[in-house]
């Protein structure tokens, strides 16, 4: 899950540019602040997102203040101060970029010196998130068990990744979680594994992966794909569009929700609109990290 999950930014208004680029950051600092300095390389938009809708669902304040960072050493810029809510989102992030990468290696694609990176901050968040690392690792696994069968469906193959980020939700909330903010983050994580298989969908057929679009759908390319059953595709993300919208009706938000709602009302349309035009996720942040030749024991 990486960067898919972006803003319609034609309909951003300038507060909330400020407040997204402002908790990027603020992710950012709580990735270093747990997972240590190399961990910062794996940020990801998706998280960022996270990080406001938590944020406000837990009706939990922003300090935003100036400051300087290594990428921002000369001039400073507005960055959200960490909190604890920002750390477990940044173990958060890390774990899901090992994991990734642990799941390139398992499928024979290089990853192996890129996993080094996140290595010493994957086992600080066992020590300081032993909760977090078991939500990751389990549904992971369970992820890669469901795609080994090969013959799950749409709906059954997003299953696992839903559930993690629903699982994480309820972690992060607490007492303030409840049925309709699970649904909703079980909804968004089904939107990023379905958009991330269909933007996928010549790759796995190339390269001979599992894919739920291919299942259902059999092709010789995506194009071809959604010339034959676009309408049923469109179905799909239709039906999260709008779980979405009704489980956001029920969901008390302690601060501004404008940021959140151009997120979820028009940015996952936008990239899902995008996407099967065939433009592929080209705004997408995907962790760009040097490879090393070999991995440490």
């Amino acid at each position: 899950m990486f960067g898919y999950v972006r803003t319609d930014t034609p309909y951003l208004y300038i507060k909330d540019d400020i407040l997204y680029r402002a908790m990027y950051c603020g992710v950012c600092k709580g990735i270093a602040e747990v997972c240590g300095q190399r961990a910062r390389m794996g940020l990801s938009y998706d998280v960022t997102f996270m990080s406001v809708l938590l944020h406000n669902i837990a009706g939990q304040d922003v300090k935003i203040e100036k400051s300087h960072c290594l990428t921002h050493c000369i001039r400073g810029r507005q960055m959200a101060c960490t909190d604890e809510l920002t750390r477990m989102l940044g173990a958060f992030n890390t774990e899901l970029v090992y994991y990734k990468y642990t799941d390139d290696i398992a499928d024979g694609d290089k990853g192996r010196g890129k996993r080094l990176w996140f290595k010493k901050g994957h086992k600080r968040v066992q020590e300081k998130y032993p909760e977090i690392a078991r939500i990751v690792k389990e549904n992971m696994s369970a992820q890669e068990t469901l795609e080994k069968t090969g013959d799950a469906g749409l709906d059954r193959s997003a299953d696992a990744t839903a559930n993690m980020l629903a699982e994480f939700s309820d972690y992060v909330l607490g007492e303030k979680r409840t049925s309709y903010t699970r649904r909703l983050f079980y909804a968004i994580g089904k939107w990023i594994y379905l958009i991330d298989a269909l933007d996928d969908y010549d790759k796995d057929l190339k390269k001979g992966a599992f894919n739920p679009f291919i299942n259902e759908f059999p092709a010789d390319c995506r194009t071809e794909m959604l010339d034959k059953h676009r309408e049923s595709v469109e179905f799909a993300f239709h039906s999260l569009f709008f779980e979405i919208r009704e489980t956001l009706c029920d969901i008390p938000f302690r601060f501004n929700r404008d940021l959140s709602d151009n997120i979820l009302l028009r940015g996952l349309p936008m990239m899902t609109k995008r996407i099967m035009s065939g433009e592929g996720c080209k705004l997408c942040k995907k962790p760009t990290i040097p490879d090393q030749k070999a991995e440490e024991k």
